[in-house]
């Protein structure tokens, strides 16, 4: 739909439910203006490490969506909390994308003011206004909206999209995604984790 790709691969473990995807797809494609549509369910699971260890590209060609979608949720929470527009906010969750994320609330900010100038306890147990829930919600939401209707494809896919269009488009915006980080913060390990990267068609740049 935001029209960044000329072929869409779709991969599930259940084959008719895929097929049946592909086939709207396909049937739709004169909106979509997507060429070809295709489905495959050889799925791997730790997609980005076993990708990048399969394909034989650079270690940074190969990336995870990360937090990318945990810091758009962020954002829009926040947002809510101070009333004004998600993207008037400014923030980023790091790490893992779940239950082990970490918010990086010095980092938040809202047209360049931190909330934490204003309120140096946010975001601890001595915050009155118990804003490190905002961070519960982030981590929570996913398994609300599967127990809801059984899976979460609404914000993941303009998430996968967003992070598409900052590559084909060679956009230079900053996003949290998952991408080795060895040789970084001390770690020396071949290990993927979600931080700040600028992609300029060659390699995330790390922050």
């Amino acid at each position: 739909m935001k029209d960044v790709a000329d072929k869409l691969a779709l991969v599930d473990v259940m084959e008719d439910k895929l097929k049946g995807e592909m086939m709207r797809l396909q049937h739709g494609s004169l909106f979509l203006r997507t060429p070809k549509t295709v489905s495959d369910r050889d799925y791997m699971s730790n997609l980005t490490y076993v990708a990048w260890k399969i394909s034989g590209f650079l270690k940074n060609h190969c990336i995870g969506s990360g937090c990318n979608l945990d810091s758009a949720w962020f954002h829009y929470l926040t947002g809510e909390r101070l009333g004004v527009h998600p993207l008037s906010c400014h923030g980023c969750v790091l790490g893992e994308h779940g239950d082990s994320s970490v918010p990086v609330w010095s980092g938040v900010n809202v047209a360049g003011v931190s909330p934490k100038d204003l309120h140096p306890d946010l975001g601890s147990d001595a915050d009155k206004e118990q804003r490190k829930e905002v961070h519960k919600q982030v981590v929570e939401i996913a398994y609300e909206v599967i127990k809801l209707k059984g899976y979460t494809p609404w914000a993941t896919g303009p998430s996968v999209a967003d992070l598409a269009g900052s590559m084909m488009k060679n956009l230079r915006r900053v996003h949290t995604i998952s991408t080795m980080i060895k040789g970084l913060h001390g770690i020396n390990e071949d290990i993927l984790l979600s931080a700040p990267s600028s992609w300029d068609r060659v390699e995330p740049l790390m922050l």
